[in-house]
């Protein structure tokens, strides 16, 4: 059945709202100072998840694939975007991954051949300016290492974007599948580096281990199953212009949850930025089609189910210690 357009970007909407949640939780309810050891139990027990349900492995070249796109989208995004969130002053991450649209649009000009208009390009920076309105606060010099980290996070995930809509999805796989095969490969990756700097897993209480199912189901499984549906049915640009959704969701759960104030300053980036998001859905229509599937690489076993679930990246965007 045919999804409408607006019906399309509401719900791949739904996935950075969703990561812009996570700073709350992870500072009222995960133990303190496990940045790998989160992100390992977000992303490969809600891979893992989604393989049993959708019961479809890779075939082929898409082995190799999922493997990369899991890489760019979660094993490689996660350790650098909390790298850089402990090493980075305030909102600065936020700010920096804001110019996601920016990345996109470069990148789905070399690799597939939508070249960004003077309206993309504008519309992207209003977005990245109405979030550093938002997040960024005074501090003083800025990390290296946690800028670096910042800038590679935002260009893996640009790439994974990018990349997830240029080889589509083999005949007969659908998002659910191809979240879970990103999901897992992406936790795989981040598994032995969690242990080896991080060590054992920590105690676990009531509250984390709650915590962590919504991080792993809602705000992992579906978010990114939604994420990557929409990535088969919108352009590239437009899915990114949705990203600044993450820190001003932070911002508004920060202020409505945990008592922190906004200042007419940070309102008035939040409109800024929120009218980018919204500018960057308007342009030319793309057929309301099935997302493009490719042949003959299809994967083994039935037709995936319509259930699905998957975190998003965003560990905070909010205006505090850590995006």
């Amino acid at each position: 059945m045919a999804t409408s357009r607006p019906a399309v970007i509401t719900l791949t909407a739904l996935a950075p709202v969703s990561w812009g949640t996570t700073y709350a939780v992870t500072t009222e309810f995960l133990p303190a100072d496990r940045p790998l050891f989160t992100g390992l139990v977000r992303a490969l027990p809600a891979g893992l998840l989604l393989l049993a349900l959708a019961r479809v492995l890779p075939r082929g070249a898409w082995w190799w694939k999922a493997a990369v796109l899991g890489a760019l989208n979660i094993g490689a995004f996660f350790p650098l975007l909390f790298l850089s969130a402990y090493r980075l002053p305030g909102g600065m991450a936020a700010v920096v991954g804001s110019a996601g649209p920016l990345f996109v649009a470069g990148l789905a000009a070399l690799l597939l051949g939508q070249r960004p208009t003077r309206r993309t390009l504008l519309t992207g920076a209003v977005a990245a300016f109405g979030v550093s309105l938002v997040v960024l606060r005074a501090a003083g010099a800025l990390d290296a290492l946690g800028l670096l980290a910042a800038l590679a996070a935002t260009v893996s995930m640009s790439a994974g974007t990018v990349l997830t809509q240029r080889w589509g999805r083999p005949e007969g796989v659908g998002p659910l599948a191809l979240t879970g095969w990103q999901l897992t490969a992406g936790g795989l990756l981040i598994a032995p580096l969690a242990f080896l700097v991080e060590g054992a897993p920590p105690a676990l209480d009531g509250r984390a281990v709650g915590g962590y199912l919504y991080l792993a189901v809602a705000n992992t499984a579906i978010a990114y199953w939604l994420w990557f549906r929409g990535i088969g049915r919108l352009t590239a640009t437009q899915v990114t212009f949705l990203g600044p959704l993450s820190p001003l969701t932070a911002a508004v759960v920060g202020w409505v949850a945990l008592g922190q104030a906004l200042t007419p300053v940070q309102l008035a980036g939040m409109a800024l930025a929120f009218g980018a998001t919204v500018a960057g859905q308007i342009g030319p229509r793309r057929k309301a089609v099935a997302p493009r599937t490719l042949a003959p690489e299809g994967a083994v076993g039935p037709s995936p189910s319509r259930r699905g679930s998957g975190p998003g990246a965003y560990v905070s965007a909010a205006p505090g210690p850590r995006r």
